[in-house]
């Protein structure tokens, strides 16, 4: 079972949030004010109220909600309250069941379905909720005569867990025990378990006996005709009972409660709980307001993948102002909050206007980036793309992929946040040499780099190799010469080192000087050779990286 979408009417800032569309990651996106918070507390209202209707929320958030939960002076738009009609908030939930959660439906609803199952849970001025299945068609009034069994067959397959911003350490205290009460639900079928809670029963019940005795004696005086008093603890209390009282002690040196540590590190307990979440059948779905709060910059990164890696079980949604959350390679899963409505992004340069993020002029349209080492890299792999891919020479004419040089590897982590925090999707080519090697760890370490998102030039037979390795020699030997009075067919360049060595050994051994300034020259010669003549420029035995390159940014550019 998944939630496809939820609409939201007259709730505080947002009059009419239509169908805002569930994928595994959902991302509000919005300035101050505009109702990313109130998008996220009304769906879970709505979750918390079938919840409650089927009596699988927890005791101490029914404790806690139970008054708090929905308040019409408060969370029915202002403006709106001096209607005679339309005076409710309104919460649609739509779920889609596989053929087997159908089958289910059939057997204990006695009704057909055809997978999608919408919600409807209205709250008026009086605080309380109505619950109404929304289906168009034959069987409509059928379904809706046994909405209540209907809705607590959803509820039950529901795990629901809401992170607000402001996360005190009681809100970390309140995601444990509920994750505790949907863990140990595990241990209700569990023989043992009812045994023991069994023999809790009889013990208090015995207790609970004689105070009813003792109550009863004085007041068979005042009341004759009373025939007994009966005290009883429910079973869910009893229940709840065994998870509610805990303490959280944090070990970081000094081992202290949790509710004297910083807010950072209660941020971090209340979101890291949710990594090692118990894998259900059912809907399971968590909603974080502002991942990014109280956080280091470090930590952000780390959660980003916490988060990311939560998606493979759950359906995530958060609102966020941090751009590393925002999901790049999927635009439509990115919500826009504006002016009380919700509506899919269109385009990056929405997102981008939204969290007032300004590019610099060679990105502002860029979606995706290629990020090589030198200016001259730049030249030369940009002319072998658009000869060997048609797909990337569209994309680079319409500046949809550019290609951006970092000035050395180890400007790589830099380059790379800037990208991330412009929302660009990128790809990295690094030289295999020890330079390149250690920046990409260095972003690896900032969770800013990946396997999938780098090719390393690795000339087969080559333990160390740069870009102009994969060069075919022909295509500037006679321009070398010309140009530095250096043959390059000579035993010096031979052999398995990297070029950047076996260079200097050949202008060394001719009586020639090897500085920065040469280097520099000789490989924009070598890249300007390349741009002249990309389909001759490769060499067939060691080209295998620049194939590999290819392949990956058509990938990335048409995923």
């Amino acid at each position: 079972m998944e939630l496809v979408n939820f609409s939201v009417t007259n709730f505080r800032s947002i009059t009419t949030a239509h169908k805002v569309a569930m994928s595994d990651m959902t991302v509000l996106i919005g300035r101050n004010n505009e109702g990313k918070s109130n998008l996220l507390k009304a769906l879970d209202i709505g979750m918390t109220i079938l919840q409650q209707h089927a009596g699988t929320a927890s005791f101490l958030t029914m404790q806690r909600r139970r008054e708090i939960l929905y308040d019409w002076d408060r969370d029915f738009p202002i403006s709106f309250q001096s209607r005679k009609s339309g005076t409710q908030t309104i919460i649609r939930l739509e779920f889609l069941l596989d053929q087997n959660e159908i089958e289910e439906f059939k057997t204990s609803i006695k009704s057909n379905l055809n997978g999608s199952l919408p919600i409807i849970i209205k709250i008026g001025k009086e605080n309380k909720p109505t619950i109404e299945i929304s289906k168009s068609g034959k069987g409509t009034k059928a379904l809706t005569t046994k909405s209540a069994n209907i809705a607590d067959f959803i509820a039950k397959k529901i795990v629901f867990n809401y992170i607000p911003a402001v996360r005190t350490d009681q809100d970390s205290l309140d995601v444990i025990s509920k994750m505790l009460t949907q863990r140990l639900r595990v241990l209700e079928s569990d023989k043992k378990y009812e045994m023991a809670l069994q023999t809790i029963r009889t013990l208090q019940q015995n207790v609970l006996n004689s105070l009813a005795a003792t109550i009863k004696q004085p007041l068979e005086k005042f009341l004759p005709a009373i025939k007994g008093v009966n005290i009883q603890i429910p079973d869910y209390a009893r229940r709840a009972a065994l998870s509610r009282d805990f303490e959280i002690l944090i070990d970081d040196g000094t081992e202290t409660p949790l509710s004297l540590k910083g807010d950072g590190v209660k941020s971090l307990v209340a979101l890291g709980l949710l990594k090692d979440r118990v894998q259900t059948t059912g809907a399971s779905i968590i909603a974080i307001e502002e991942p990014e709060s109280h956080l280091h910059p470090a930590a952000i990164h780390q959660l980003n993948d916490v988060i990311r890696e939560l998606t493979k079980e759950n359906q995530i949604v958060i609102s966020t102002h941090n751009p590393l959350f925002v999901a790049r390679n999927d635009l439509h899963t990115n919500v826009i909050v504006d002016g009380g409505n919700a509506i899919p992004a269109k385009n990056i340069q929405q997102i981008r206007d939204i969290l007032g993020i300004k590019a610099s002029d060679n990105l502002t349209n860029a979606s995706f980036v290629l990020v090589v080492e030198g200016s001259d890299d730049v030249i030369a792999i940009s002319a072998l793309l658009r000869h060997f891919s048609e797909n990337i020479r569209k994309a680079l004419d319409a500046h949809l992929l550019v290609i951006e040089q970092i000035g050395g590897a180890g400007n790589l982590p830099y380059k790379l946040t800037l990208l991330k925090n412009a929302l660009c999707t990128y790809h990295c080519l690094l030289d295999n040499d020890d330079a390149g090697r250690k920046a990409y760890q260095n972003a690896l370490v900032d969770s800013l780099a990946s396997v999938k998102a780098t090719t390393f030039i690795t000339c087969n037979g080559s333990p160390n190799s740069e870009f102009e390795d994969c060069i075919n020699l022909k295509i500037y030997s006679q321009e070398l010469l010309d140009k530095f009075g250096v043959n390059i067919n000579s035993p010096q360049f031979k052999g398995n080192g990297i070029w950047g060595d076996r260079m200097r050994s050949v202008f060394l051994n001719q009586g020639k000087q090897w500085t920065d300034k040469v280097e520099s020259d000789v490989k924009f010669l070598i890249a300007s050779c390349v741009a002249s003549d990309p389909a001759n420029a490769l060499n067939s035995h060691k080209r295998n990286s620049i194939d590999a390159l290819v392949t990956a940014v058509e990938a990335m550019i048409v995923h």
